[in-house]
């Protein structure tokens, strides 16, 4: 249920615009391509970031048959001026559609929408809903440096449940991260700390509290949330007056009401996810095809001794019911 593709010809945005680092792809060899934000080169890229046949491959040899892709965080563009957000998200969205529509018994799309402006956000939702026929959304971690609990984006979760839409959270833009460039650490320490400021910032805004039917999945396990949930609530518990001042209710009464991916790379990490979620509430991420995330499909997970249901609510159960689906729709 965490996959990310991109469109294999994407337009120089910085040259329509005339502004930003908005990312295209330099195809310089056969089967990849270097992403280019602006000038500056950000990532090489294979074949399986965009072709979909090259995926259905890949993953066929572990045994797996759907996989639920959405954009690549650095192609969000909150920080660009909103109707050119919109255009960037309705081409995203576009091409994850046609995947869908095209193999609709192996993709399923979750949308991109210009969270800095709700009322855009709202009507690319309703799109993405109507017209395309994507079961959720994907955002950041924060907007433009703004937490999740900011009023404006309350309109924007209220959309997501009126129109059954679940909701993809995903660290991206990490705080602190010119402060901490070297040995990775914006992607090994800033992004598990993001996860966490997103899951902390629903609860204590009361936005999980006041939308109980808002289907959330945090990426990365909750990337530092459950982990650090103990300090969280003493936290809640020993300064209310800091901390509960827009919600009452001690964080730990949201555990198993999200939902969180398997990604943690450590089978006593995940056996602690387990307990603290249930099985119903974590489902199969693998950040394919990243190398930071689970590259051989759910191996440690067949591993780790456990019973067949829980397997199989990992697999399947837990993400058909994140998205509201069935298993009679990929038959």
């Amino acid at each position: 249920m965490h996959t990310h593709l991109m469109p294999e010809r994407v337009p120089d945005w910085t040259k329509k615009f005339g502004y930003g680092p908005f990312i295209h792809l330099d195809h310089h060899r056969p089967g990849f391509a270097r992403m280019m934000q602006g000038e500056k080169f950000f990532r090489e890229i294979e074949s399986n970031c965009w072709d979909p046949e090259v995926r259905i491959e890949e993953y066929a040899r572990f045994d797996t048959q759907v996989q639920v892709i959405c954009t690549i965080p650095v192609l969000f563009a909150y920080w660009a001026k909103p109707h050119d957000c919109v255009q960037i998200s309705q081409f995203l969205n576009d091409d994850i559609a046609e995947t869908c529509h095209k193999w609709p018994k192996n993709y399923v799309g979750l949308a991109t929408i210009p969270m800095q402006d709700t009322e855009l956000a709202i009507q690319e939702l309703e799109r993405c809903k109507s017209e395309l026929g994507m079961k959720g959304i994907q955002i950041g971690s924060n907007i433009n440096g703004i937490n999740l609990s900011d009023p404006r984006f309350f309109p924007i979760f209220e959309a997501c449940e009126r129109l059954d839409m679940a909701v993809m959270i995903h660290p991206w833009d990490m705080m602190g991260k010119s402060d901490m460039e070297k040995y990775w650490l914006p992607w090994l320490v800033g992004m598990p700390a993001e996860t966490s400021r997103a899951a902390c910032s629903l609860i204590f805004g009361g936005v999980l509290e006041r939308l109980p039917d808002l289907r959330v999945n945090f990426s990365h396990a909750s990337g530092s949330f459950l982990a650090t949930i103990g300090r969280i609530e003493h936290g809640f518990n020993c300064r209310p007056d800091l901390v509960a001042v827009d919600n009452p209710v001690n964080p730990r009464e949201y555990l198993g009401k999200f939902w969180v991916d398997c990604i943690t790379h450590d089978p006593r990490m995940l056996e602690y996810v387990l307990e603290m979620q249930g099985s119903r509430k974590v489902t199969l991420g693998t950040d394919y095809p990243f190398p930071l995330g689970d590259l051989e499909i759910g191996k440690f997970i067949t591993e780790m001794g456990l019973s067949d249901e829980v397997v199989e609510d990992i697999f399947c159960n837990s993400t058909l019911e994140w998205l509201n689906m069935s298993k009679e729709e990929f038959l």
